[in-house]
Order: C-alpha cells, then sequence, then structure tokens
C-alpha cells in the first residue's frame, strides 16, 4: 500500500522549512559579458563513462563498452570540434573516470578547459549519508583531480543532478565557487541556505538542454528515443536565441557518449555555427561565466 502523506495537516513552519533549506536567492545576469559580449554560452560535458553503470554495482560488457566510447570517440571528437571553434568548455568528470583515464583529463587541462567535480563513482547523493557524501566529494574526489591534472576544482555538478540535504553545505564548507546542477532559473544566481546567502553561486541546468533526455537509449528501462539530432537542434537553437535576445547565458549539458557519435556531434557543429553567425557571443568555461555574472550582477 502507498503512504499516504498529510502534507495539509503540516503548520506552515514545517514546508516552510523545506522550501528554506536550499533556495534561490537574486538573479546575477550582468548588463554585459566579457569584451562586452551579449550573452555568454557556457557548453559542458559530463564524462561518466563506465561510472554510470558501475555505480550501480552493474557488470553488464554491454553497457560498460558504451561507456567506453565516451573517451574512445567522443572526447577526441568532441576536443578536435572545440578546439576547430577555439571554443573553451567544462568539464564535469566522476573521480572514477578520472582514474581510468588521467591523460584525457590533463589533455583536456591542457587545452584552456575547466575540469569539475562530478561525484566519486556517479553516487547518487540521495541515498548517501552526509559523512560519506562528504567524504567522497571533499577528501577523495577533490584530491584525486588535483592529483591528476595539478588543479583543483572549484566547481560541481552532482552526479544525475542529485542535490541531497547535505550538498550545499559541503559544497560550501570546500569553498568551491559554484555548482551547476539545480535548475530555479536561466541565469546565474546566489544559493541561499536557511534563508542566507552560501556563498555559492549556480549556473543552472535543465533537462531541455540535455542531450541525454532526447538521445540515451536504455534497452531495459524501455527509453527509445525516436527524436532525430535535426529535431533536437531545433529545440536548442531556440534555447539559445531566447538568451541572446535576453542577454543571459545559454547553458547546455552533454555527455561524450551520446554527443560524441558522428551523426550527433553534427548537431553540436550545427549549433555552434548558428551562435557563430551572431555577433557579441561570449563562450566561456562554467567557472569563467560565474565569476563575471557574480562580479558584474545588475
Amino acid at each position: 500500500m502507498d503512504k499516504v502523506f498529510d502534507t495539509w495537516n503540516w503548520p506552515e513552519e514545517r514546508w516552510r522549512g523545506i522550501l528554506e533549506h536550499v533556495r534561490a536567492g537574486r538573479s546575477l545576469r550582468p548588463t554585459s559579458w566579457a569584451n562586452n559580449a551579449r550573452c555568454a554560452v557556457a557548453l559542458s560535458f559530463d564524462s561518466d563513462h563506465e561510472s554510470y553503470e558501475l555505480r550501480d554495482g552493474g557488470k553488464s560488457i554491454s553497457a560498460l563498452s558504451q561507456g567506453q566510447f565516451g573517451p574512445r570517440q567522443g572526447t577526441p571528437r568532441i576536443r578536435a570540434l572545440l578546439d576547430r571553434y577555439y571554443i573553451k568548455s567544462t568539464f564535469f568528470v566522476p573521480a572514477v573516470s578520472a582514474m581510468l583515464y588521467p591523460d584525457e583529463q590533463r589533455g583536456l587541462t591542457a587545452d584552456g578547459h575547466e575540469i569539475a567535480l562530478h561525484g566519486w563513482i556517479h553516487e547518487r547523493n540521495t541515498l548517501l549519508d552526509g559523512n560519506t557524501e562528504r567524504d567522497l566529494q571533499q577528501l577523495r574526489a577533490a584530491d584525486k583531480f588535483e592529483e591528476i591534472t595539478g588543479v583543483r576544482p572549484i566547481g560541481i555538478r552532482t552526479p544525475s543532478w542529485d542535490f541531497s540535504a547535505h550538498t550545499l553545505q559541503i559544497t560550501k564548507d570546500m569553498g568551491l565557487l559554484y555548482d551547476s546542477s539545480l535548475m530555479a532559473d536561466v541565469d546565474c544566481y546566489e544559493l541561499m541556505m536557511h534563508g542566507e546567502f552560501s556563498g555559492v553561486v549556480e549556473l543552472p541546468v535543465e533537462w531541455i538542454r540535455d542531450d541525454a533526455a532526447y538521445l540515451i537509449m536504455d534497452r531495459w528501462g524501455s527509453l527509445r528515443p525516436q527524436i532525430a539530432p535535426a529535431d533536437v537542434l531545433g529545440i536548442f537553437i531556440p534555447e539559445f536565441d531566447a538568451a541572446y535576445a535576453e542577454g543571459g547565458v545559454f547553458q547546455l549539458t552533454m555527455h561524450p557518449d551520446t554527443i560524441g557519435h558522428r551523426s550527433r556531434i553534427w548537431l553540436l557543429e550545427e549549433l555552434i555555427r548558428h551562435i557563430r553567425s551572431n555577433d557579441g557571443v561570449w563562450f566561456a568555461t562554467h567557472a569563467d561565466a560565474v565569476r563575471h555574472a557574480k562580479q558584474h550582477a545588475i
């Protein structure tokens, strides 16, 4: 029998306490972006690789081979495309992926891209106790990236955008600049915790701007996407056009083992060409976009 929640009987302080635990504060849209650009474009890639299968103790050779496609084919194609258009972006990487492919992370860092936190093994934070989440995020993942790349990450995207009751406090305690896991706005905004500014800035994501929502095939989960790359492009372009018209930020989440296929990297290049056809566009890492928004907010 399903559990029934009598939330209508909750006292006001109870439901307000839930809402105020982590909440969006003021918008941080600047009057203009770097070099007087009208719009910032923040491309990101979640390098989950095999960690997505390993997280749940999976041993599927087929699923693990899909994860290997990212570092073998997807990331090299993405790197070449970004290099061709002189674009710097952000790669959110589980520590296990970094350990499996350390040269990939070193190469991306050498190219000028940002490497940011994406958990230890793509764990689900809401299934962890606070101490375990802190250990994985702060004491293991961050240290491992500094060991591999020589650079300590300053941003985080929680795996699967799974944000626990402890995540913001841990992120604040780590002194991270930003998070990119939540969806309260289209512009950067302050993250409030218990009604007070946390010091962490949110660069929001959205399923609308995520390649996985349209293109991932899950054999056992009955997911059979039938969306052609051209149709996905037809969603991403209006999202950018609106951000450009508003003078905001266009943030996009992609995955090397998804967008990195031959017919799909095409849509990313077509999107970049469309974006490049507009004057006053600044391609930025997530960290650079957040820094500018924080310093120059209206």
